[in-house]
């Protein structure tokens, strides 16, 4: 019977980390759909690039307090610094630094979009522990 038991706490306790880290990485994508929203709201291109380029920079702010905490481990750490790449490389793209050609106001809620999709990807991509994504959760709701 006690084997049962905790077989069963150990079944559930897998399924909880499961559910737990599909809930975070979702929330960074909610987060990225919500700027792509905001974006696509506005109708002054100024006002697009600035919500865009706050975004890329709170994400990049909380990613940087993760790294900073001295909380996670080398294969996070290394999540991180290529999340990190992703987003300056877009951030590059938006504001046309580092030889990229500045994307044209017309093509913002477009960009917006390609944002959500590519940090979706990148999500995916990088493996992050629960703990490391709970932590990103918590610094972007500080920062906002």
């Amino acid at each position: 019977m006690k084997a049962r038991i905790v077989f069963g706490v150990i079944i559930m306790m897998f399924v909880l980390v499961q559910a737990a880290h599909a809930v975070e990485k979702n929330t960074i994508q909610k987060y990225f759909n919500n700027t792509a929203c905001k974006v696509k709201a506005t109708d002054d291109p100024a006002q697009k690039r600035e919500i865009l380029n706050k975004s890329l920079q709170t994400m990049s702010k909380a990613l940087a307090r993760i790294e900073k905490s001295g909380m996670i481990s080398q294969d996070d750490r290394a999540g991180i610094d290529n999340f990190k790449a992703a987003l300056q490389e877009k951030q590059d793209e938006l504001m046309g630094n580092n030889g990229h050609e500045r994307v044209a106001d017309a093509q913002l809620n477009a960009f917006a979009d390609y944002i959500v999709q590519d940090m979706e990807q990148a999500a995916r991509k990088v493996t992050f522990s629960l703990i490391t994504l709970l932590l990103i959760v918590i610094i972007l709701i500080l920062i906002l």
